[in-house]
């Protein structure tokens, strides 16, 4: 008893299946392009598939231009004959692929050889059947036609899944472009209103100042004069921090003056390297470079716990390269994975406004992260006039200062 049902359940599982699938296209009529030589097989084939519960409309073409004109047409299923006068089954399956359609294949033939058979399961047929066993027919019709709406509904959603990530990609790099506007207009409003407003005040105190007679109020005036400068000083900070205006002097000068300006600061030696002088750049570029290493130094002042970094900026192969490594902690894999790691995320969205990409790696102790941009042209233009010598300039000064008052 316990051998009976175990040999029947898969069969009755397999009925199951067949009635499902039977079910779920008894109300669709299947459009199967038929190419046989024969109109009795022909017959007795949509005899077959009319017994099996199917609806069907079926075509037979008998020739390789009609087999060609057919496929013009939309189709659910095509069965083949393997030897045709003047034509083949395996001739038709490489048409078929030729033709760029997903339409399931199935070799029907009075004789087909194991090789014949494996060649064209290869080559991409369905199934293959033999004329004088038609029970598979309907089962295996029924199961190529579902594999294949699973693959189009698998294809369909990978580039729906494609189209989406790049509509995310698109408005990730809207966002940040928007973000630099919105950042220069204010700077600019910064530099234009309360500059403006802070030297005219910085003037009128120095002036009232000079006519007053009174200590106190020279000595209130001096206060006053101080709390201006520091004002002064904080907008202008804040002016760089939102549009460094270092970058008016290009790429490297602002990435030098920006690795001098971290060792003073955080007391970690950082060493600027770079084999060229200065660089003519495509726009968004020095910004997204300038970016990447503010936010790399920045990080490894968080986090890091190291002793030294190194910046380096080449330009080989027409691809601009900045690759910032330091000899701290390292970075974990967890580290990467974090559900708010917002900044990193950040850095490969903003490579990406310019066609770039962001590699960053770390092995024990050390991180490094690496910006490449590919630009446009062999090489970047050298422009010799440009070139400022950063390390003859006084090391306290601040370029992107509004100067002298």
């Amino acid at each position: 008893m316990s051998a009976g049902a175990g040999t029947g359940a898969p069969a009755a599982s397999r009925r199951g299946i067949l009635r499902v699938m039977m079910s779920s296209t008894a109300e669709r009529c299947l459009r199967v392009l038929h190419l046989e030589d024969s109109e009795l097989d022909h017959e007795l084939t949509y005899a077959q598939l009319r017994r099996g519960g199917l609806n069907v409309a079926m075509t037979r073409v008998d020739s390789e231009p009609g087999f060609l004109r057919a496929l013009e047409q939309d189709w659910d299923v095509v069965l083949s004959d393997y030897n045709l006068p003047g034509f083949s089954g395996l001739v038709a399956l490489d048409l078929l692929k030729a033709s760029g359609a997903s339409i399931p294949f199935l070799l029907l033939s009075g004789e087909i050889g194991e090789d014949a058979a494996v060649e064209a399961m290869r080559n991409g047929a369905s199934d293959y059947l033999l004329k004088n066993n038609m029970a598979r027919l309907v089962p295996a019709l029924l199961h190529a036609v579902e594999a294949n709406e699973t693959r189009l509904a698998h294809r369909a959603a990978d580039q729906e899944l494609v189209q989406s990530r790049q509509r995310l990609r698109e408005l990730a790099q809207h966002l940040q472009t928007s973000v630099e506007a919105e950042r220069a207009a204010i700077a600019r409003e910064i530099h234009d209103d309360v500059g403006g407003s802070l030297t005219a005040l910085n003037f009128d105190l120095a002036w009232i100042a000079r006519h007053s007679d009174s200590l106190a109020v020279r000595q209130r005036v001096a206060s006053a004069l101080e709390t201006v400068a520091h004002a002064i000083e904080a907008s202008q900070r804040v002016m760089h921090n939102l549009r460094p205006a270092i970058l008016e002097q290009g790429l490297v000068a602002a990435l030098q003056w920006m690795s001098s300006r971290f060792e003073r600061r955080t007391g970690v030696a950082c060493r600027f390297r770079t084999d060229c002088d200065a660089l003519a750049l495509p726009p968004g570029v020095p910004l997204v470079a300038y970016r990447t290493a503010q936010e790399a130094l920045t990080n490894i002042t968080k986090h890091a716990a190291a002793t030294q970094v190194a910046i380096d900026l080449t330009l080989a192969a027409g691809t601009l390269t900045l690759e910032i490594s330091d000899n701290g902690r390292g970075l974990r894999s967890a580290d990467l994975q974090k559900a708010r790691s917002f900044g990193i995320r950040g850095l490969h969205e903003r490579a990406g406004t310019v066609g770039g990409w962001v590699d960053l790696s770390s092995h024990g102790r050390g991180t490094t992260l690496i910006l490449s941009v590919p630009l446009d042209g062999a090489d970047a233009l050298f422009d010799p006039a440009a070139g400022v010598d950063i390390l003859l300039r006084d090391e306290q000064s601040d370029p992107s200062a509004w100067g002298e008052l």
